[in-house]
Parts: C-alpha cells; sequence; structure tokens
C-alpha cells in the first residue's frame, strides 16, 4: 500500500471514529443500503449516522448497536438510498396536469399551455402549484429537483419553507409574460433571485434561456458573458434542446445551422450547461456536446407522450456524455415520479439500440441520483451515500408482494415502479416524510388549493 493510500486509510478511520464518538441525530438501521459507489454499490445489514445536515458514518449493523443517538429508526426490509434528483422540471405547471393531452407540443404549447399560463400565472398560481409539486415528488423518493419557470423568486421562497432541495433556472424570453416584459427584464429579475438565494443551502440558482427558438442571438451572447463572469463561470446553465425535429429544421432554414451549433459558435455550450430533451440528434450533434462536456438531461416519458421521438441515450453514454433524468412538468408528463421515469429510459434504450444491456439498473438509478448531482455541479455533496456528504436521503419498503422475491434490490428499485413504495425521506439531515407522512407540508390544504384552481380553470 503506498503512503498515499496509508494517509487515506487512516483518515477515513479517524473520521468515522470521531463520528461514532458524538451521538448521532439519528441512526438507521436498513436491510440495504443502495450507496451508488461503484466499489461497494449495495450493503447488507448496515446503518447510516446522520449528524446535522451530513452523513455522518456508514457501518456494518453489528458495529453501529453500540453507538448513541437522540432518534433510532429500524427499517428492516428496506432499501436506504440517496434521494432522487429530477434534473428539469416546471413544477408549479402540476396545477395545468391533463388540461391539455394527447397533442403534439407545438399544439400543446402554442394553442393550449402557453394561453393558459398568460391567463393564470401569478404568485399564488406559482406558490400553490410549487407546493402540490413538492408533496408529489417527496412522496415518490425526489429530494432534489431543478424548476425552469415564472417567479422563481416565490418558488424559492416556498421550496425553503417546505424544506426540499432545488436548482431554480430563472426564464428567460424574447417575448413578454407574466413575469417578465423582455430579455433585460429577466435577467435582471433572475439575477436578483441569485442574489437573494446565495447564501441559501438549499437553492441554487442557474441562468434558463427557454430554448434556441425563443431566444435571440444578442441575449444568447449576453447570457454566455454573465455565465462566465458570475463565480467564475460557477453558474448552471438549463435549456431546452433539439426537442423536436421541426426545431431543428426551422434553426437551418432560420439561421443555416442547427441548434446545437449555433449555441456553440455563440459561447452556450460548456460543463456548466444542462440540455435538456436532446431528441433529434445526429452524430455531429454528439460529438459536439461531448467535446463541450455538457450535461444531457432525458426525459423520456415527456418526450414520448408529446410524440417528439426518443433520445439517443445509448450513443451519448457511449460518448461519454453525462446523462441526468428529468420528469419534465406534469402538464405534459402528468406525473412526477422519477423512479417510473428511470424505468422508461431503462426500457426504451433496450429497445432502441437493440441492446438488452444498454442501460442497465445500476446505471438507470445513477442517472436518477449521482448524474443529476453531477449535472447541477453538486456530486462533491450529493448524488451518493458518502460518509461527509450532505443527508439527502430516501427509503424504499421491498416488502410489499409486487416486489417479491428480492434477488437485487437494485432490479426492484428500477423495474417494479417503486414509487410509492418511499416511507421515509431526508433532506438536508431532516426529516420531511416520516411513514409516509409529509412533515413540512399540509397534504389537505394543498389538495384543496389544487382543486379550487380546477374549478376556477375549468370555468373558463
Amino acid at each position: 500500500m503506498s503512503d498515499i493510500a496509508v494517509i487515506l486509510t487512516a483518515f477515513v478511520i479517524h473520521s468515522t471514529t470521531a463520528a461514532m464518538q458524538q451521538p448521532a441525530d439519528c441512526l438507521i438501521f436498513a436491510r440495504w443500503i443502495i450507496t451508488i459507489d461503484p466499489s461497494q454499490p449495495v450493503l447488507s445489514e448496515h446503518a447510516l449516522a446522520i449528524q446535522g445536515d451530513r452523513i455522518s458514518a456508514i457501518l456494518p449493523a453489528s458495529e453501529a448497536r453500540s453507538l448513541e443517538a437522540k432518534k433510532v429508526i429500524e427499517l428492516p426490509d428496506h432499501a436506504l438510498m440517496p434521494g432522487l434528483i429530477n434534473t428539469h422540471g416546471h413544477a408549479a405547471m402540476s396545477l395545468f396536469r391533463g388540461l391539455a393531452d394527447d397533442l403534439p407540443l407545438d399544439t400543446w404549447l402554442n394553442e393550449h399551455i402557453w394561453p393558459a399560463e398568460g391567463q393564470w400565472v401569478n404568485e399564488d398560481f406559482v406558490r400553490d402549484g410549487v407546493e402540490l409539486a413538492m408533496a408529489e415528488m417527496i412522496r415518490s423518493g425526489t429530494t432534489t429537483f431543478s424548476d425552469m419557470y415564472f417567479f422563481p423568486n416565490i418558488a424559492a421562497k416556498t421550496i425553503s419553507k417546505a424544506g426540499m432541495r432545488a436548482q431554480l433556472a430563472f426564464p428567460v424570453f424574447e417575448f413578454p409574460s407574466n413575469w417578465g416584459q423582455n430579455p433585460e427584464d429577466y435577467i435582471h429579475k433572475g439575477l436578483q433571485v441569485h442574489d437573494d438565494n446565495k447564501h441559501n443551502p438549499l437553492i441554487t440558482v442557474a441562468f434558463g434561456p427557454h430554448a434556441p427558438y425563443t431566444v435571440a442571438d444578442p441575449t444568447m451572447d449576453k447570457i454566455a458573458t454573465l455565465a462566465a463572469e458570475l463565480h467564475g463561470g460557477e453558474i448552471n446553465i438549463h435549456i431546452h434542446l433539439h426537442e423536436t425535429d421541426f426545431e431543428v429544421e426551422q434553426s437551418v432554414q432560420e439561421h443555416g445551422m442547427r441548434p446545437i451549433q449555433r449555441l456553440a459558435e455563440r459561447g452556450l455550450l460548456g460543463p456548466r450547461t444542462q440540455c435538456v430533451h436532446l431528441v433529434s440528434l445526429n452524430d455531429e450533434d454528439i460529438r459536439t456536446l461531448a467535446d463541450h462536456n455538457c450535461h444531457a438531461v432525458h426525459c423520456p416519458e415527456s418526450n414520448m407522450k408529446l410524440a417528439s421521438g426518443f433520445s439517443p441515450v445509448h450513443k451519448m453514454l457511449d460518448a461519454g456524455i453525462n446523462v441526468a433524468l428529468g420528469t419534465d412538468g406534469a402538464a405534459s408528463n402528468n406525473t412526477l415520479n422519477l423512479f417510473s421515469e428511470m424505468r422508461t429510459a431503462a426500457l426504451l434504450a433496450k429497445g432502441l439500440s437493440g441492446d438488452a444491456s444498454a442501460l442497465p439498473d445500476s446505471l438507470a438509478l445513477q442517472m436518477a441520483t449521482l448524474n443529476g448531482a453531477r449535472a447541477m455541479g453538486l456530486d462533491a455533496e450529493l448524488g451518493s451515500l458518502e460518509t461527509g456528504k450532505l443527508a439527502d436521503l430516501i427509503a424504499v419498503d421491498l416488502s410489499a408482494i409486487e416486489q417479491q422475491p428480492v434477488y437485487e434490490p437494485i432490479s426492484q428499485l428500477v423495474y417494479t415502479q417503486a414509487g410509492s413504495a418511499v416511507t421515509h425521506s431526508w433532506i438536508n439531515g431532516r426529516l420531511v416524510m416520516d411513514n409516509r407522512r409529509l412533515t413540512t407540508l399540509n397534504i389537505d390544504d394543498i389538495r384543496e388549493r389544487a382543486q379550487s384552481w380546477r374549478n376556477q380553470i375549468a370555468k373558463v
């Protein structure tokens, strides 16, 4: 063993020993711990300790029995795993769930969603819609989500109050909305949200140029410049990209190039760029994304529901591109269950590639956890269960008849759509769901307000 290895090993032992000498805030015993660490992905009969907002120890259950803890939770039939990271969505649009189904993207967006947003979206709509989305996401295992929507200032307050974690990509358009008048106004208001939350441990703020077809070149140039200047370039850019064949064809006609090439020339592609959808791709597009170290955000169920097409995920993975998962909004997917998205992504990749190993269960789970954290630049803190990382984790009960027998817990998590089996959720060390009961959100009140919005919108 090298001197460096000896030092690192000694440091880990010392850190774990130090953690064991102090009473843990919470000590969780689980049948399985899914770490998302390739060297030891599944630990059997282990325990995890939480101290403050961090994971303070992961060790065999027999050793953990000697630890002191303020609270002990026994989960003998559960898998303990990182909280899921939903890397793309529009949370407040949950209030439009089922409003315009079975329509192609252009018709859905231009004839139904944008008119509805113009009529109904305000601060109250965003607050109530975000609470509805958070309740659904927590109950199906998501602990962190990326949101692109209007009034991100209201969303930030609502999310912080509920104790959830989010990236807010403030939207930028060329045209006015209920939140902004022009690109300068969107950027000014978005940067204010960034400044207001720069010390908020639960909120990060990103630029959200909506899409190449709604953002002009001068605006792209300005965003690229500002993103490079802020925090030494350590701010994310989140954009819908190559969502349909029509989008790409339109770009070639208007700009003489494909959208990905246009973004590359404007300096918008880089290791902080999160490219959402990526349905209509050729080999050159994939090489460009890989060369710029961009992140792909795959939303298979929304893309299929809108008949937008299929993202060549297996080709992007082969090219070394980090691929994360998103649900998109409930208006175009109807569910925010990332476990369902995992299963769909895995099956779709197999079917499209003709290779049953194209996207194995362990990689699908990684896409919904660590890959999402990487896309957000948060993988040093989130996405896997490791001592020292933030305590964002969930417990999934695998005792139900639908999960029997359990040969491989990761297989059951991915292929049996285990969202409804999530029983506990911790975010930043705080228990936000205890045995299916939300502790920071009032589900009856949320349901009542959602029904009130339905009654108003349905009258039109």
